[in-house]
């Protein structure tokens, strides 16, 4: 029995969630950079991005609620031959970790630049061990959803400042259109695949996948259902790319052209002084921060129940290895922040980059799944499987060109 229009829209949530959580502090920095270094080029990544990721976010989330188990469980459970069961279970669990350390060192790196808006010539460290020890509370005390809700609170009103800002800057929407739907890559050919590759990697976020199967089999009992979660993640996620579209339209009309170098948070500000003056310093700065801080915890958690869930384990948060698992998140994206963080705009687009290589592993499994024969009539169409396929196809060919780029970045940070 379908949902009226009105159900449909109090039953949004876990679609919300994954927009919440990649419109973090990588998003405002990747956007922006992209803005204010190539304009409106880099358009067309975030279209492609948010396609791809409805597309493969609706398939986790009719996996997690037609079998009421997460990704982890579903990709365990799904392989019957044990040693290739095993060899999926170790690929997810290296990918989820690698993935969610450079993910949470962006993300505290992302806390760095939002204090360093107010005080730019404050130290790293112990603004890192600062934000470290304030998400390790909040999730060693399990209280962090109230403080979740709040800095969640506050990145959407950002988002609805620079989708205001971005109409307000007056953009050449020639240029606008001509970056959406023309693809191409600035003459600096292979940092603009590497921005390219990052604009995909902070929208289309691996442990996103894990955390929306999760999330929507525990909001949706029922696989009538699907409907449902389908109109939350269109909607959901739809409203995500277009305000992450806007922070690049921002710095493309009020940086780019201009010679000014995007390397802090008070930088970013730029974007949004034409419509808040000298409040876009507490803006820009507060957001990041908040994004940076609530992406922290998050991340973490993904982690730990992405991996506790593909082993087979208890998923509660008074578990001890579930503690160990986000408590080692959480401490190497903190080590690699202070080690990395020479440069914090260049490392969160490397972070972005290497997220996006492992993209393609953890939308197979996806795919893997959602053609389940246990699925029955919600189990994958041609139309879901030839478009993953061609995505798939597509963020294989992108990290490829960009594995050469995201190595000498990542050498000239850990050299420089």
């Amino acid at each position: 029995m379908s949902s009226t229009i009105v159900q449909k829209f109090k039953n949004i949530g876990p679609g919300a969630l994954v927009a919440a959580g990649f419109i973090g502090p990588g998003t405002v920095t990747t956007c922006t950079v992209s803005g204010a270094s190539y304009g409106y080029t880099m358009l067309w990544a975030l279209l492609f991005a948010t396609v791809a990721t409805i597309i493969f976010q609706e398939m986790a989330a009719r996996v997690g609620i037609v079998s009421g188990k997460g990704l982890g469980e579903n990709i365990r459970d799904r392989i019957p031959n044990k040693t290739l069961k095993w060899i999926a279970i170790v690929i997810v669990i290296i990918a989820i970790f690698v993935g969610n350390v450079a993910y949470e060192t962006g993300n505290i790196t992302g806390g760095i630049l939002g204090i360093q808006a107010f005080f730019p010539d404050a130290s790293m460290i112990p603004i890192v061990v600062v934000l470290g020890l304030l998400a390790f509370a909040a999730l060693w005390i399990g209280s962090y959803k109230v403080v979740e809700i709040v800095l969640t609170g506050i990145v959407v009103f950002m988002g609805v400042v620079f989708l205001v800002t971005a109409l307000a800057s007056s953009p050449d929407w020639g240029a606008v259109a001509a970056g959406l739907f023309v693809p191409s890559l600035p003459e600096e050919g292979s940092k603009g695949i590497l921005t390219a590759v990052g604009l995909i990697g902070t929208t289309i976020v691996p442990y996103n996948l894990f955390l929306h199967a999760s999330g929507a089999s525990e909001r949706f009992k029922d696989p009538a259902q699907v409907s449902d979660a389908r109109f939350d993640t269109v909607l959901s996620i739809g409203l995500g790319g277009i305000i992450s579209m806007a922070i690049l339209v921002c710095a493309a009309a009020n940086i780019f052209g201009t010679g000014a170098a995007v390397t802090n948070g008070k930088d970013m500000a730029i974007a949004l002084e034409p419509l808040m003056g000298s409040w876009a310093t507490w803006m820009i700065g507060l957001g990041l921060l908040a994004a940076g801080f609530s992406s922290a915890i998050t991340a973490s958690l993904s982690a730990a129940y992405a991996v506790n869930g593909v082993l087979g384990w208890k998923k509660t948060l008074k578990d001890l290895p579930f503690k160990a698992i986000w408590i080692v998140v959480l401490v190497a994206g903190c080590l690699m922040a202070i080690a990395l963080g020479k440069s914090p705009t260049e490392l969160i687009l490397v972070a972005q980059a290497a997220n996006a290589i492992l993209l393609p592993i953890m939308a197979f499994f996806v795919l893997y799944c959602a053609n389940g024969k246990d699925l029955g009539k919600w189990k994958n169409h041609i139309f879901a499987n030839c478009a993953g396929v061609v995505i798939i196809v597509i963020t294989l060919f992108m990290c490829w060109r960009n594995m050469s780029s995201f190595i000498a970045s990542l050498q000239a940070l850990i050299g420089g």
